[in-house]
């Protein structure tokens, strides 16, 4: 799943949800939730392989990504840092398995095998049309809802 559907949806939670630590847990969540959908990401194969000479259009694509979701963030929800800091909670788990690459270490690769295993629909042949459907619907839907949320204070 692209960064921007895990911020945007990462940013609904903190728009609905007035409990911090609630708001956090469910944003860190909602990432294995989403990754659980048939989805398709943008190739980061150099960083993945370790070939950081070769990387940078890879980073400038996460880049990007993570970019635009802060952007729209802004853009839909307005100047509330409680909503960036706990959308940012729901990219976590990617920023973890980033670390497993750089460095060795048993927690982080057991948090990137389990990661791993809720991708187990990304063998499936389900067409790049529902692959793509699945996200725009999330941010879609997320978007409403971020923009409601200005109007319709969190309810609980």
């Amino acid at each position: 799943m692209i960064l921007l559907a895990h911020l945007l949806l990462g940013a609904t939670i903190a728009s609905k949800i007035e409990n911090i630590p609630l708001a956090i847990i469910l944003a860190f969540l909602s990432h294995y939730f989403l990754d659980f959908f048939p989805h398709i990401e943008y190739r980061i194969e150099n960083i993945k392989n370790k070939q950081w000479s070769k990387s940078f259009p890879d980073f400038l694509r996460v880049f990007l990504d993570f970019f635009s979701g802060i952007l729209i963030i802004l853009l839909f929800a307005g100047v509330q840092p409680i909503i960036f800091a706990v959308s940012l909670f729901s990219i976590l788990p990617d920023g973890l398995n980033f670390l497993n690459l750089i460095f060795k270490n048993k927690l982080l690769k057991i948090h990137f095998n389990l990661h791993e295993k809720i991708h187990f629909l990304e063998n499936k042949k389900i067409s790049v049309f529902w692959r793509i459907t699945s996200q725009a619907l999330i941010i879609i839907i997320s978007l409403i809802l971020i923009y409601l949320g200005r109007f319709f204070p969190p309810s609980f």
